[in-house]
């Protein structure tokens, strides 16, 4: 089967490239998520039983943990050819219009980033998923009517990074909704193993485990060390990423033992100097480290909250205990005083 692409989406190529290659192809390839493995293994041997499409499918949780992968997994488990588009990339409600009559049955259309579709664009989808149908307004004014025109059947695959801004109607729509966590270092460790086989390189288990360690707990990290380091040990290392050339080609890349990068120190060490460990507003922050407020709720903190550094309050964003203990503050006085 052949995978149709509609659009592409907003990474840099060459790294959508590098990562489709590293890819599972199939349930039993995936590593990690058995939660959501196992419940997306019994729906769709379910609905290949009936001869039905799979119920559509809504994918959250932080960016790198495989909600492409996985919704191409579920198009080649379902044997359907997948079409690929973003919210953003859906402007008007004519254009989901045209991607929708495209459909062939049994089909399956994958939105990224769903939660940016826009009101107007929602509107048409609530009918095409609910009763197959697309409905049409031709004309204007008095004369205006509604054409109803079927659709063939199809499973819509939603992704998104921030599930609390899909609308509840269109949330409500989606009879499977799985959410993805961060990877443990055991799991981090298979996928890094994996890929430098399919890269090629050698790997020993000192820099598998420096990768997993340091990968944020995220697959694509975890792959994108490894292409890295993999240069580094051709230049420096004979070609094999042992220990000491992943902590040497981590200091280099400026990873720190906690997979803490030079933005999530910048921020860290801003809250700690500039607002004596916070609270502070996020957009407060992002002015003063020239980043889109996006990018820091996105990117940077869920995994300084995962691993306990930072936290979220009705004020602003402040450091934990723990965060304060990593830069050497004192600990925060009762009553919010610093």
């Amino acid at each position: 089967m052949e995978d149709r692409i509609i659009t592409g989406l907003s990474r840099d190529d060459d790294e959508v490239r590098a990562d489709v290659g590293l890819r599972p192809q199939t349930l039993a390839e995936c590593i990690g998520q058995d939660r959501v493995r196992e419940q997306l293994r019994i729906f769709i041997e379910a609905a290949r039983g009936r001869g039905e499409s799979l119920d559509h499918v809504l994918l959250s949780g932080p960016p790198g943990l495989g909600k492409t992968t996985l919704a191409h997994v579920i198009a080649r488990e379902m044997g359907s050819q997948i079409r690929v588009t973003s919210g953003p990339a859906i402007e008007r409600p004519g254009d989901l219009a045209a991607i929708l009559t495209s459909l062939d049955q049994g089909d399956v259309l994958f939105i990224d980033e769903v939660h940016r579709l826009s009101r107007q664009v929602e509107e048409i989808l609530y009918p095409a998923m609910e009763d197959g149908a697309l409905d049409i307004i031709i004309g204007k004014g008095p004369g205006a009517r509604s054409l109803r025109i079927d659709l063939p059947s199809f499973t819509l695959i939603g992704a998104t990074t921030r599930s609390g801004l899909v609308s509840t109607p269109l949330r409500d729509r989606f009879g499977v909704q799985c959410h993805l966590e961060f990877y443990s270092v055991d799991e981090l460790s298979d996928v890094v193993r994996r890929a430098g086989r399919i890269l090629g390189v050698t790997v020993e288990p000192g820099g598998v485990r420096e990768i997993a360690l340091r990968a944020r707990g995220t697959p694509r990290i975890a792959n994108r060390l490894l292409r890295r380091l993999r240069d580094f040990a051709q230049v420096r290392g004979q070609g094999v990423v042992t220990e000491p050339v992943a902590k040497a080609g981590m200091d280099l890349l400026e990873v720190d033992e906690l997979g803490l990068d030079r933005l999530d120190r910048s921020l860290l060490r801003h809250l700690a100097e500039s607002f004596s460990g916070g609270p502070a507003g996020l957009e407060t922050l992002a002015a003063a480290l020239g980043q889109e407020t996006d990018t820091l709720e996105d990117v940077v903190e869920p995994y300084l909250i995962q691993i306990g550094l930072l936290e979220r309050t009705p004020r602003g964003r402040q450091l934990t205990a723990a965060g304060r203990r990593m830069l050497g503050l004192a600990p925060a006085q009762p009553g919010g005083l610093f």
